[in-house]
């Protein structure tokens, strides 16, 4: 998991399997918060998740000024391609 596009759909995968959510709502421009309804245990649970799928260490404070899915997206990316 290496491409942008792909971690895209892997975050996509977990936050309809996770959060019942629409898939059509998870874009990169969708904003966590006020659009898709994410709190902060939401979001402990997705860096848990992506922690097993990457089977690296995710620090939550990488996470801390994602405000969009494409935040979260960029920051997956750069953990792995570091």
């Amino acid at each position: 998991m290496k491409e942008r596009e792909e971690i895209l759909a892997a975050i996509r995968e977990i936050m309809v399997e996770m959060f019942e959510m629409d898939e059509q709502a998870i874009t990169l421009e969708a904003k966590l918060y006020e659009d898709l309804d994410f709190d902060s245990i939401d979001a402990v649970d997705m860096i848990v998740r992506l922690k097993e799928m990457t089977g690296k260490a995710i620090k939550a404070e990488d996470f801390k000024t994602a405000r969009t899915i494409g935040d979260v997206v960029e920051a997956v990316y750069k953990m792995l391609n570091d």
